[in-house]
């Protein structure tokens, strides 16, 4: 194995997949991928999936190490669940604009005009807004979730987007809302989806629930990442325009082989609109890295991580 040379110098090895494979082995290692991530990383993983698929794979984790292959919240999620493994991220900066846009000194003062009410906060928060909630969700168990709270005032944060279309599905227009976006999500164009249906009359528009309502207007399916994959391999041989992270593509196509696959557009046609600035930080030579040199990890204080625990444990014991 290469000694810890400097990481500018290093000469990595030729065959990357495979070393980082017997890192994997030599580390007792669990990969986890979200479906975001580049295809090659994908393809190493143990487990891809979407925040719910992997917050329940860090916790049935039975490894030393978990190299957790997605942006940071994710990777404080699994070391939350694990205090006792080592959490490894490719890269530190792989952050989200609802977590950095959700502070938790500012999320505090939200929280207390609002005395006595709950708080529901979407898992792509950080572990001290995540202590601060009586329940976590995700985009796939979000409805759910907010049922728990029938009858009661309620806070959600920090996906505004989500929040609406959490309220719609359950019937209410009174959800106490922290005003954050996802900056993939919120990019999607309603003006140019329109233009790209009339070019492709025959597609199934399917559409992530962090999207404006505009464009979730226009969809003909509204979903979770996991949905989102699932109905496009329903259809194998209707196109689908896709308005989410375009990293779910390989789960797509590895399903359904012909398949025709259109992003949807964002309103500025040089922007790579679909692709997470964050998640793609991530890479092969920097995953090799973080499995030869156990860094950068991701731990969370104990005091914290005890307080976060709560109510992610109940969010995977009522999904």
């Amino acid at each position: 194995m290469t000694s810890h040379a400097s990481k500018s110098s290093l000469d990595f090895p030729n065959d990357l997949p495979e070393a980082i494979l017997e890192l994997k082995r030599e580390r007792n290692a669990l990969l986890l991928a979200h479906y975001y991530q580049e295809d090659e990383i994908q393809d190493l993983a143990d487990v891809v999936g979407d925040s719910l698929a992997l917050a329940r794979a860090a916790q049935e984790a039975d490894c030393e190490v978990i190299a957790f292959c997605g942006v940071h919240f994710m990777a404080e999620t699994a070391a939350i669940l694990n205090p006792d493994r080592v959490v490894v991220v490719p890269d530190l900066e792989a952050g989200c604009s609802l977590a950095d846009g959700c502070p938790p000194d500012e999320f505090a003062e939200f929280v207390a005009q609002h005395p006595g009410a709950k708080v529901l906060s979407y898992i792509n928060s950080s572990a001290e807004v995540k202590a601060m909630s009586d329940l976590i969700c995700t985009s796939s168990n979000a409805v759910k979730m907010a049922e728990q709270f029938a009858g009661e005032e309620l806070i959600f944060a920090p996906d505004r987007h989500l929040a609406r279309w959490v309220g719609k599905n359950i019937g209410r227009d009174d959800l106490v809302v922290w005003p954050g976006a996802c900056v993939v999500h919120e990019q999607f164009s309603a003006r140019e989806l329109a233009k790209l249906k009339v070019r492709h009359p025959e597609a199934d528009v399917l559409a992530h629930p962090e999207c404006d309502q505009a464009v979730l207007d226009q969809a003909d399916f509204v979903a979770s990442t996991t949905g989102i994959i699932q109905r496009a391999v329903e259809y194998p041989d209707r196109p689908s325009i896709v308005a989410t992270e375009e990293g779910v593509f390989h789960s797509i196509r590895q399903q359904a082989p012909n398949k025709e696959l259109i992003p949807a557009p964002g309103a500025d046609e040089s922007c790579s609109c679909s692709q997470c600035p964050f998640m793609r930080l991530n890479n092969l030579e920097k995953l090799y890295l973080a499995l030869r040199d156990l860094e950068p990890r991701v731990t969370v204080p104990s005091e914290l991580a005890t307080r976060a625990l709560q109510p992610i444990e109940r969010m995977l014991a009522l999904s």
